[in-house]
């Protein structure tokens, strides 16, 4: 069992980390040039009256430091801040969550299934033409920025082709959601890919398997029972964190496809000034991530009676 001591201990280190990150989110969105009251005007300026009773009613008038600890003390009752419009972050951000969840999701099981197909294969197959193919094909996935890829996934499967809807949700899932997962789910199919494969390589290199062959085990089998086994062990734990990295990949996917989720709520409450919201799903996302972390430490010490001790 895990002692109380670890658990304590993670929980400690995940308090400590969700402080800071959550204060400089917070600093660098309202200690930003400008005055997000004013900008409420657009083109006709407030009155200076209402200017300043709306900075009273957000607390802009007081030092950052304590507009901070008022919002963390919110954060940790489950609040995550009022828009300037009056409607809380979390009921904008509750009818959205869905699009971000399924587009995730789709792109999570996308990467994992072929992830730990083609590290399989490669790993299987050392050093042969499938190898190198699928070794160059994981380092170009990953050396190409996300907005690039997308933004020609559009052009050519979406324009060109006609394949794919290049925008919005009408056509449901999996239609509208197929392609940005596609695109989100590159970047993590190529690390699990070569995390898979460096796995099974060790794997068949390992004396177990030796032994195995040697006693007159078919291959199938050693590898169906024995090396996927081991190999993904270390796999799980990856896509477990990466599960979070696709939340935070979905808000850049879905300014560019035009999706309704929490990143089209992001980029709108950036293009309107907008701080409590861009705030309240800044903190959200790295909430999600850092509860993944804690949860994956945990049942990697559940799992494996060596890592307990650390």
């Amino acid at each position: 069992m895990i002692g109380a001591r670890r658990i304590g201990g993670r929980l400690a280190e995940f308090v400590i980390v969700v402080i800071g990150v959550t204060f400089i989110i917070y600093a660098t969105v309202w200690a930003l040039p400008g005055d997000p009251i004013a900008a409420l005007g657009g083109d006709r300026p407030l009155p200076a009256n209402v200017v300043a009773q709306l900075r009273a009613q957000f607390h802009l008038d007081e030092p950052l430091w304590q507009q901070y600890l008022r919002y963390l003390g919110g954060l940790f009752s489950g609040d995550l801040g009022t828009t300037f419009s009056g409607v809380p972050v979390a009921d904008r951000m509750a009818s959205r969550w869905p699009v971000t969840i399924t587009l995730a999701l789709t792109a999570w099981v996308i990467e994992v299934v072929l992830g730990v197909a083609l590290g399989l294969l490669s790993g299987l197959r050392r050093d042969s033409a499938i190898d190198r193919t699928v070794l160059f094909g994981t380092i170009l996935a990953t050396s190409i920025p996300v907005f690039v890829v997308a933004v020609t996934a559009q052009l050519v499967f979406g324009l060109q082709l006609g394949w794919f809807p290049i925008a919005g949700t009408d056509a449901g899932w999996p239609a509208s959601y197929l392609l940005p997962a596609l695109v989100i789910a590159l970047f993590g199919l190529a690390s699990i890919t070569r995390l898979m494969r460096g796995s099974v390589v060790d794997s068949m290199d390992s004396d177990f398997v030796r032994t195995l062959r040697a006693k007159g085990m078919p291959r199938r089998r050693i590898v169906g029972l024995h090396v996927m086994r081991n190999s993904v062990a270390p796999v799980l734990t990856f896509v477990a964190i990466d599960l979070g990295f696709l939340l935070g990949g979905a808000v850049v996917v879905e300014g560019i496809f035009n999706l309704p989720g929490i990143g089209q709520l992001l980029f709108g409450a950036i293009r309107t000034h907008e701080g409590p919201t861009i705030v309240g799903v800044g903190t959200t996302l790295i909430l999600i991530f850092l509860v993944l972390n804690v949860l994956v430490d945990l049942l990697n010490a559940l799992l494996d009676p060596r890592s307990r001790h650390d």
